[in-house]
Formats: structure tokens, C-alpha cells, sequence
């Protein structure tokens, strides 16, 4: 089997490469710095599917005498067919050298066989320090790619273009903070171009990565599909003695199991996030969504919440009629086929009337009080009586996953959830809404789903995923 492809990703100090390493590699524990010098050692960041080594890229110290070292080069080379053993006695005779250290880190990984990531700054202009440290890398003969990652606001793309095409077998402009998906499959393809060894292993490697995507998408609409069944059926309960029932009044009752109640839901929802950030490798998101604060503009529970991410009257009276029409075609079975679908038509109309007329407000979970007996009173607030909550948890939760489904491992950047201002669960097919507002209304009633109602819901969750994927890209 042919050994994984090993990447040193060089160049300038401060210009992008720890990024490079934590987007290709998923690995969003890499420290990146304004500040030149974070990276003093070589280090090496394997990426892994199932167990499988698909590459590793190698985070390197930048060049900080690139024209010392190339004097050093030439005045030790006697032709070009010596220019690599000469890169490699250079490190020999300078490790331990504190004026080198840096060139030695990241040369050391090239004598090793490594291949070349070259990233420059597309937004600073080329120089003959930048014409030296390309120089010594060819010298070193090993495949060789350079990437333009712009940080700034100024573009010398083409002139970095021209130089770079001299030195390099690719290149490339790649921001590593925001490149989509299909650039790193891309950049990869490049890379099996240039040596052919390295063709089969990464072919294998877009593959993988391809196929995680993929399994990634589904595994996220399992893990919504669960915490919406929690969130949807969810009543807290509390049963008091004799005496704590005399101490209690029942407002006071009412508000402890209320504000309980509320402090569940919105934990349940928070590890949600957590669950989704992590199936994606991302540990560390720092994350703004307005949901912790009570009667906040943008809390879980509020009306400004529910016009944002809920649905349409319009909306509500489709999916009501088909979750009707499934109860009324149980009345034509009983009938024996004697309704002639009358069962199933009524039912429907139910169904619309109930969801169109209610719809337009968020109906609160109701507290029960029992009476005492033997000793013992129970209490319970919700579950929860309007489906519009479940509409507003699935849209935060969609609008949730795709922010991290797109979002590189080199991001550092705060993410801010805000409310969507469009209705975008209206694209969804008549059998997603249906399978939707069933378990709606199925979990709301606290009955529990059987496999194939929860695999039709999980299904009609991607769709939802696959209808705001569609409303993101075509919007204006």
C-alpha cells in the first residue's frame, strides 16, 4: 500500500500558513496569530477518516533569513545537480544554530520527502526576500505547490502570479478562512498531479472526504430529529409532600416548574449545537445566538422568534391538511372503503382549519396541579401545545448546521446566528411536511414514534437541509 502524502506548508512568517494546516487538516486547535513567530517547531497534523491516515501536513516556522541562507547555497554548490544535497548539508551543519533554526525546522520536513505548500499574501507586493526563500525551496527538488492567500485589502495577485509561476509546478489563489469545500477537493487533485505516487492516495483521500460530507449531512438530521422529538415532548414534573404542598402557593408552583421547564429546553437546544459543532471537528466556535436571555428580542421562546423562524399561515394549513388526512384515511379503513375517501377529506379540512386558525399565535404549555392524595400532590408544566415551537427549533437548528457545514477550521471569527427573514421551509415538498407535522403533533401528545416514522422524519429533516442550502445560494 502506498504510504500517506506528507505536505510542509512554508513560507513567509505570518502569511496565512497555520491557517492552510488547521482548514485541510479539520483541526480547528491549531493556534493562529497575528503576530509573527506562533509557530517556532515543526509540526505535524495528520488528517484521519475511520482510523485511515488520508495525509498530513506539516505547520513549519517561516523563513527569517531566506538571503543569508541562499548566499550560503550557492557558495557551497558546485552545480544544479547538487542543489538538494547541498539544502540537506546546510541543515546538517546548522542545527543547534540559533540564527537558522527556523530554516532548519522547515527544511528538515523537504530532506524528509515531503512535498511543498508555498503560501504567500496576495495583498503585500513580492520582494527579493520572497525571491530568495523560492529559490531555496526549488533548490530542494521536491513537488511544489504555492498558494496566494490574501489577508489583506490590497491585491497583487497577478505580479505574485508571474513570480510564482516560475518556481512552482501549481498555483493557486486559496483563502483559507473561506474556501468552499470543493476548492480543498481541488487542491488535493493538484497534488496527485504532481507526483504520481501521490495520485492514487489522494484520489482515495477526495473520496473519503466526499463520502463524509455526505454521511455527515445525515448523521446531522438524525441528531436534529432526536432533539426535536426531546424538546417537542418534554414536560417536567414535580410531586411534594404533605407539608412542602401547604408551603407552596400555586403560582409559585406554577413558576418554579415554568422556569424550569424553560432552563431544559434551552439546554437541550444548546446541546444540540454542541453535538452538530463536533460531528464537523469543530471544538472551539465561539458562538452568539440569542437564546439564553429571558424576553430577549431573539430568545427561543419569543413572538419576535416565532415570526422569524416559524412558518406561514399558508404553510401551516398544507402540512395540517396532509397530518389530518393520514387521521381521517384511518376512518375510511375502519369503514372498509364505505367513505369512498370521505374520511380522509374531512379529516384533511380539520386538519388545515385547526393549524390556519391557530397558527398565528404561540400557544404556551399548560401547568396541571393534581389534588392531594395520600400525602402527595404532582405537578406538571407542558409538554408543549403549539407545533409552531418545533418550526422555530428546527429553523434555528438548520440555519445552525449549515453555518458549520461551510465553515473552515481556520475560522476564528465569531458566529452570529441571527433570524432568518424568509419562510424557506415553504420549498419544502407535501410528503416532507407532512412527516414533519405528524411527529409534531404525534410528540406533542407524548407518544413515542416507531422506526419508520422516525427514518421518514429524519428524511424529511435533509430535505429541509437540501431546501435552505437552496434558499442560501439563491438568494439575492
Amino acid at each position: 500500500m502506498t504510504a500517506a502524502p506528507v505536505f510542509a506548508v512554508v513560507g513567509h512568517p505570518n502569511k496565512g500558513k497555520s491557517s492552510v494546516v488547521a482548514t485541510l487538516s479539520q483541526n480547528d486547535a491549531i493556534a493562529i496569530a497575528l503576530e509573527p513567530g506562533t509557530t517556532r517547531q515543526r509540526q505535524a497534523y495528520p488528517l484521519s477518516v475511520d482510523g485511515h491516515t488520508l495525509y498530513t501536513l506539516v505547520d513549519t516556522p517561516g523563513f527569517q533569513r531566506p538571503r543569508r541562507v541562499l548566499e550560503w547555497l550557492q557558495a557551497h554548490s558546485v552545480s544544479a545537480s547538487d542543489h538538494a544535497q547541498t539544502v540537506q548539508a546546510f541543515v546538517t551543519q546548522h542545527q543547534g544554530d540559533g540564527r537558522f533554526t527556523d530554516e532548519c525546522e522547515l527544511l528538515a520536513p523537504l530532506i524528509d520527502g515531503a512535498g511543498i505548500i508555498y503560501v504567500v499574501d496576495g495583498s503585500v507586493p513580492y520582494s527579493a526576500e520572497h525571491e530568495a526563500e523560492m529559490t531555496i525551496l526549488r533548490w530542494t527538488g521536491r513537488p511544489s505547490l504555492a498558494l496566494i492567500n490574501s489577508i489583506g485589502s490590497d491585491d497583487y495577485s497577478d505580479t505574485w502570479q508571474a513570480a510564482l509561476g516560475q518556481f512552482f509546478q501549481v498555483v493557486r489563489k486559496f483563502d483559507a478562512v473561506r474556501a468552499p469545500f470543493e476548492q480543498h477537493l481541488g487542491l488535493l487533485r493538484a497534488f496527485g498531479q504532481l507526483e504520481p505516487d501521490w495520485e492514487a492516495p489522494l484520489e482515495q483521500a477526495t473520496d473519503f472526504l466526499s463520502d463524509q460530507r455526505l454521511k455527515r449531512r445525515n448523521q446531522s438530521a438524525a441528531i436534529i430529529a432526536r432533539a426535536l422529538e426531546d424538546l417537542m415532548a418534554y414536560q417536567e414534573k414535580r410531586t411534594l409532600t404533605q407539608n412542602q404542598s401547604a408551603g407552596t402557593s400555586d403560582d409559585t408552583l406554577a413558576e418554579q416548574l415554568r422556569q424550569r421547564w424553560y432552563r431544559h429546553q434551552r439546554q437541550r437546544e444548546q446541546s444540540l449545537r454542541i453535538d452538530i459543532e463536533h460531528l464537523y471537528q469543530h471544538q472551539r466556535i465561539q458562538r452568539q445566538e440569542a437564546e439564553l436571555e429571558w424576553h430577549n428580542e431573539h430568545d427561543l421562546f419569543s413572538e419576535d422568534s416565532r415570526r422569524a423562524w416559524s412558518v406561514s399561515k399558508r404553510y401551516l394549513a398544507t402540512a395540517g391538511f396532509g397530518a389530518g388526512a393520514v387521521g381521517g384515511a384511518g376512518l375510511d379503513a375502519l369503514t372498509l372503503g364505505h367513505s369512498l375517501g370521505a374520511g380522509a377529506l374531512v379529516g384533511g379540512l380539520i386538519g388545515a382549519a385547526g393549524s390556519y386558525f391557530y397558527g398565528d399565535r404561540l400557544m404556551l404549555p399548560a401547568v396541571h396541579i393534581g389534588a392531594l392524595q395520600d400525602g402527595l400532590q404532582t405537578a406538571t408544566f407542558g409538554p408543549v401545545q403549539d407545533s409552531q415551537f418545533g418550526y422555530v427549533v428546527l429553523g434555528r437548528a438548520v440555519d445552525h448546521w449549515w453555518h458549520i457545514s461551510q465553515r473552515n477550521h481556520a475560522g476564528r471569527e465569531l458566529l452570529d446566528l441571527e433570524p432568518a427573514d424568509h419562510h424557506w421551509l415553504e420549498q419544502l415538498d407535501r410528503g416532507s411536511r407532512q412527516a414533519i407535522q405528524q411527529v409534531f403533533d404525534k410528540r406533542r401528545k407524548r407518544r413515542p414514534l416507531d422506526d419508520r416514522q422516525r427514518q421518514k422524519f429524519i428524511t424529511a429533516i435533509e430535505q429541509s437541509m437540501a431546501a435552505y442550502d437552496h434558499w442560501r445560494l439563491n438568494r439575492t
